[in-house]
């Protein structure tokens, strides 16, 4: 017993180590956000502001239209979410329960599609794009994914193994197709729903390579573009404490999507990796 007492504090040990080393990123961000021009961001004593100002978070507000391009962000964000969860839960139970003849060979085709970079697309997609008029429109960056390989195999692989003799029953009571999906399926895989939408949510709004290739104005920037035009010097320096406003800006929503649905991911990855 002793020695299994000892393997647990040593392991939770160095957890806690690890966990403070992931996040002091996180904390010197916060920090220097707050910082004025006129402190240092060297030594011992340069973690914790001084004398904290909010005035970089104006700051950022007059160099970008930080507002328009939060908004953005989540539009592109949640709107991508919802219609990535919805397409790839209903076509993950289409491959998971029904047949239909070239049913394996298109699965296989769809995974297939997960081995081509997603950049190998850029110039048929452009292409496509313009000839729609979506350039500098967020629907550029809603419609191109709004279903994923990897979205439809993982859900593909959890409603696997939902009871089939179920929905056998829900047709007998006259039950259709899509409303055996809707009220019965969906329903019991929510810990699935709730992990693929937080994966793909951090996704749309971690995107930069795509927002900066089709958008072209600051109002229609997403925040993680917005960031990455942020003066790199005014003056003769760098104004860190202004990027690092901006980045906080952008990385509080995710550690707050993180922080609400982490049961639920971790729950949902776990069933997910094991079934079917």
């Amino acid at each position: 017993m002793k020695t299994a007492r000892t393997t647990r504090i040593t392991v939770y040990g160095l957890l806690l180590i690890w966990c403070l080393v992931s996040a002091f990123p996180l904390f010197w961000m916060v920090s220097a956000s707050l910082k004025p021009p006129s402190e240092s961001f060297a030594g011992i004593n340069a973690f914790i502001p001084q004398d904290p100002t909010f005035a970089n978070y104006a700051r950022v507000a007059q160099l970008v239209p930080m507002a328009r391009n939060f908004v953005n962000s989540v539009i592109v964000a949640g709107v991508g979410m919802a219609v990535t969860v919805f397409l790839c839960s209903l076509a993950g139970y289409a491959f998971a329960k029904f047949d239909f003849p070239g049913k394996n060979a298109l699965f296989l085709l769809l995974l297939a599609t997960m081995m081509v970079p997603p950049e190998a697309g850029v110039v048929p997609l452009f292409a496509i794009m313009r000839a729609l008029g979506w350039i500098n429109n967020l629907l550029a960056l809603i419609v191109p994914n709004a279903a994923t390989a990897i979205g439809i195999f993982y859900m593909r692989q959890y409603i696997s193994s939902f009871p089939s003799e179920i929905m056998e029953q829900a047709r007998i009571d006259g039950a259709g197709d899509f409303r055996i999906y809707w009220q019965i399926v969906l329903p019991v895989i929510t810990p699935a729903l709730a992990a693929w939408a937080s994966l793909a949510f951090i996704a749309r709004w971690n995107d930069f390579f795509w927002p900066l290739l089709f958008l072209r104005s600051k109002e229609m920037y997403t925040l993680m573009v917005s960031i990455s035009v942020l003066p790199v010097s005014e003056g003769l320096s760098t104004p860190w404490p202004v990027i690092m406003a901006g980045t906080t800006i952008a990385v509080a929503p995710l550690v707050v999507i993180y922080l609400v649905l982490q049961s639920f991911q971790r729950e949902g990855l776990a069933l997910g990796a094991v079934k079917g």
